[in-house]
């Protein structure tokens, strides 16, 4: 009995990653018979689950839509993964600090004794380092608003506040992407007619428009790799000790997926396009200009500009006369005029 009860568990785990998997897979995956796989599909639907049988082409059995939440079986691994996402998920979310702390101590309620050590044994505490620029947490609710709309393909009107003032824009929504510490919202301004990367924290949902809209493809056929190459995302400069910026002979979208975190890129050319970003240092901030392997000009302000001559004179010095087989200005991507 005790096995039969095991191996029924574990056949709900398999069903909880939301595939369609036929009875010899099912089997194979269990190491049972097919028979027995049935017989175990008819005691989780006993039980209150509902299991659909998929006829036809790639059919087989899967986890249906109940009208209610029924018993939610995780194996150890994904007891540990929640564990660790509900601790984590109130320092990007806001709102629900509460409910998340509420959800750990029921799960480790739930655990076996053994999973409950494994578990435990994940306990963090979250810290920023200085490279770390997340954005204020975002509303639960407004998450739930636009991330309901791309599910349904409505449109969605929003206020959102970027370099100006705020405006009041009807988008239609693709994807939300969480990258760096910051959620963003992939959307299309028909009335721009040009694609957005939007920082969810800067924006405030309205009443759902129940319009719907066809989809369209995302530049790039991602929208993690647009969001990462989109220089205009709505990110700011930090609050650094020393800031600078300088135009960089390489394209916006290329400087804007490498740019340290706190710093800006702005559109200059094809193939130009403008960083401003800061440092502890002057020297540590000439020093992250010349890790992009680029031409610099249009270097600001003086006191960076003396960084890359120091840097340069201890270069020089430290290399040595004999080391020196080319132009150091070239090589170190510092122009002559710095």
């Amino acid at each position: 009995m005790a096995a039969t009860s095991a191996r029924t568990l574990k056949l709900l785990s398999i069903f909880g990653i939301g595939a369609t998997l036929t009875a010899e897979e099912l089997a194979t995956r269990l190491g049972t018979s097919v028979r027995t796989v049935r017989r175990d599909i008819d005691t989780l639907r006993d039980l209150g689950y509902e299991i659909e049988a998929v006829r036809g082409a790639g059919g087989g059995y899967r986890l249906g839509n109940a009208a209610r939440l029924p018993p939610v079986v995780f194996d150890e691994d994904q007891a540990v993964a929640t564990a660790v996402a509900l601790q984590t998920v109130p320092a990007v979310l806001s709102g629900i600090r509460e409910n998340a702390a509420r959800a750990l101590a029921t799960l480790h309620q739930a655990m076996p004794a053994r999973s409950r050590l494994h578990a435990e044994a994940f306990t963090v505490s979250s810290a920023r380092n200085y490279w770390e620029f997340p954005a204020p947490p975002i509303d639960a609710e407004t998450v739930r608003a636009v991330g309901s709309a791309i599910n349904r393909q409505h449109l969605v009107r929003v206020g959102y506040t970027g370099d100006g003032e705020p405006v009041t824009l009807t988008l239609e929504p693709h994807g939300l992407v969480v990258w760096a510490a910051r959620w963003y919202l992939v959307a299309f301004d028909p009335d721009a007619d040009r694609w957005r990367a939007m920082r969810m924290d800067r924006i405030q949902a309205h009443l759902p428009t129940h319009t719907p809209f066809d989809r369209r493809d995302i530049p790039h056929g991602d929208p993690v790799t647009f969001v990462m190459t989109a220089p205009d995302r709505g990110d700011a400069a930090a609050d650094w000790p020393c800031c600078g910026s300088a135009t960089l002979a390489l394209p916006a979208s290329t400087v804007a997926r490498f740019a340290p975190g706190g710093s800006t890129v702005k559109y200059d050319t094809e193939t130009t396009c403008r960083l401003t970003l800061g440092a502890w240092s002057w020297p540590g901030l000439a020093g992250l200009l010349l890790t992009f392997d680029a031409d610099l000009t249009n270097i600001e302000p003086a006191e960076l500009r003396q960084a890359l001559r120091s840097l340069r004179t201890r270069i020089s010095r430290g290399l040595g006369p004999d080391d020196l087989t080319g132009d150091l200005h070239t090589s170190c991507g510092v122009p002559r005029g710095a």
